[in-house]
């Protein structure tokens, strides 16, 4: 298999991980990275060898770039991705897809039109933590699929985050946020979602930052940041999932998910490896499950690796548009749903990924 060359749009906080995975995948030949703040980019190629720290511009002009690795503030997410389909490059968009379902739809019919592929995490459901309970669940390990469960609650990120204000702007909140991981996971488990219930708050109207440099500033909070929805699939089966910035601990579990002959208990789906545990109905126990084979440690990035051999091989890539789409409208119709005080009807549906096995080098 010939490399595929990538570029990577964004150089803040999460771009480290992207550039060490991204450079010790064999598919993957990164060669530029860019940032509005052109000097960050040009530190991070020196720091990790980049062939070039560029402006934007120059690097979506760049003809030899194929893969554009978006991984600007969810605000930004729609401009940089239609400007990468527009030079007529593929782009692999951290989550999640774009702010607006509106502007992911847009996005979407771009790409059809140039034949061009959009990817976006997270990838961690193709990690060997989530594969093996893939492979439980269609190994009949549960039997018929009945419930699931995700939380997600911790007291925001002021505390740890050197630029927190975003968390609290339209696009964030603990659904935007962090339900694309939990939601990613149930999907590409359980299969697509035909409704939605939710109810949601914003319980404090400002905070305080503690985190430097910008400890003791307040933000104004504008979204909701302690979110519940109920989850109808395709299946039958009946989900419920929390998020919360306003919780200061708790016991839950990450993710559960309940079966006619047992339940199955999942790894934190921010994630790529374990814990698997699983309790049949015969043995009464909990069991440790051995992971299958794959990824284990913190692999974002993995996502691009897998597009860029769909690409090759003419293949569909796992972390997708579609079920990117489906999850997306589900988070808005978690909180349209709260203000309207109505289910709603999820338009969109998408394919459960095939099992991951591992990359196939032709």
């Amino acid at each position: 298999m010939s490399k595929t060359k990538i570029g990577i749009v964004g150089a803040g906080k999460i771009s480290s991980k992207y550039i060490e995975v991204c450079q010790s995948l064999p598919m993957l030949d990164l060669v530029a990275c860019a940032d509005l703040e052109v000097e960050k980019a040009r530190r991070a190629a020196e720091k990790y060898s980049i062939p070039h720290g560029r402006r934007v511009d120059e690097l979506l002009s760049d003809s030899q770039i194929q893969i554009v690795v978006n991984l600007t503030p969810p605000a930004a997410h729609a401009q940089v991705a239609m400007a990468a389909l527009s030079a007529g490059k593929s782009v692999y968009i951290e989550k999640p897809l774009a702010l607006t379902c509106e502007d992911a739809l847009r996005m979407i019919e771009v790409a059809r039109l140039r034949g061009l592929r959009i990817g976006c995490a997270p990838d961690t459901f193709l990690g060997a933590g989530l594969q093996t309970c893939r492979k439980l669940i269609d190994d009949g390990a549960i039997g018929m699929l009945v419930a699931a469960t995700a939380f997600m609650l911790c007291h925001g990120h002021e505390s740890w985050h050197p630029d927190p204000e975003f968390y609290y702007q339209a696009g964030g909140g603990p659904m935007f946020d962090m339900g694309p991981y939990y939601l990613t996971a149930l999907v590409s488990l359980l299969g697509p979602i035909t409704r939605v219930t939710g109810s949601d708050r914003a319980s404090f109207p400002e905070r305080v930052i503690g985190s430097l440099p910008k400890r003791g500033q307040k933000i104004k909070v504008e979204v909701p940041t302690h979110v519940t929805g109920l989850l109808d699939f395709a299946s039958g089966a009946i989900g419920t999932i929390i998020t919360s910035f306003d919780a200061w601990n708790h016991n839950l579990p990450h993710l559960e998910i309940y079966g006619s002959d047992g339940t199955l208990s999942l790894p934190d789906p921010n994630t790529f490896g374990g814990p698997v545990r699983l309790w049949r109905a015969e043995g009464n126990r909990w069991e440790d499950i051995q992971l299958v084979p794959g990824y284990v440690q913190n692999s974002r990035g993995l996502g691009v690796a897998e597009m860029a051999e769909a690409m090759q091989s003419s293949q569909s890539h796992r972390a997708n548009e579609k079920m990117a789409y489906h999850v997306l409208e589900i988070m808005h119709a978690i909180h349209d749903s709260s203000r309207d005080g109505m289910h709603i009807e999820i338009t969109s549906t998408c394919e459960r990924p095939e099992p991951f096995f591992g990359f196939i080098l032709i």
